[in-house]
C-alpha cells in the first residue's frame, strides 16, 4: 500500500499593498509609473472599444506600428505622461486635471488618474 502524503503548510503573512504595486516594489519613480500604466490601460480600452487594429491605431495616433505594439504591451518606458495624454486627445477623449490640497489624513499627495 501507498503512504499517503502529507503536505507540511507554511504559515504567509499577507500584507495589504498600498494600490500602487510599484511603490510596493520600492521603485523612487512609482507615481509617475502609476499614472502612465492607467493612462495606457485607458488607451488600450478606447482602442478595443473602437476595434482598430495596430496599423489603424498608428494612422490615428501618428505613430508607427512597432511603438503600437509597445503600447498595446504596456512597454511604456518611450512615453511620457504628457505624450499618453496627447494621444487620448488623439482619440477624441477629454482630459481633466483637477490641483487640489491633500487631505489631512492622508501623509502625502498623490497623483490619481482615473477614466469616465
Amino acid at each position: 500500500m501507498a503512504k499517503a502524503k502529507t503536505s507540511k503548510s507554511k504559515a504567509r503573512a499577507i500584507t495589504r499593498g498600498s494600490g500602487n504595486v510599484f511603490a510596493d516594489l520600492g521603485l523612487a519613480d512609482a507615481e509617475e509609473r502609476q499614472t502612465k500604466l492607467r493612462l495606457a490601460y485607458a488607451l488600450n480600452t478606447i482602442m478595443d472599444e473602437q476595434g482598430l487594429t495596430q496599423a489603424a491605431a498608428g494612422a490615428r495616433l501618428g505613430l508607427k506600428q512597432p511603438k503600437v505594439s509597445a503600447l498595446r504591451h504596456y512597454r511604456l518606458e518611450g512615453f511620457s505622461v504628457e505624450r499618453l495624454m496627447t494621444l487620448l486627445t488623439a482619440l477624441d477623449q477629454d482630459i481633466e486635471i483637477v490641483i487640489r490640497a491633500k487631505p489631512r489624513s492622508r501623509a502625502a499627495a498623490r497623483i490619481r488618474v482615473m477614466a469616465a
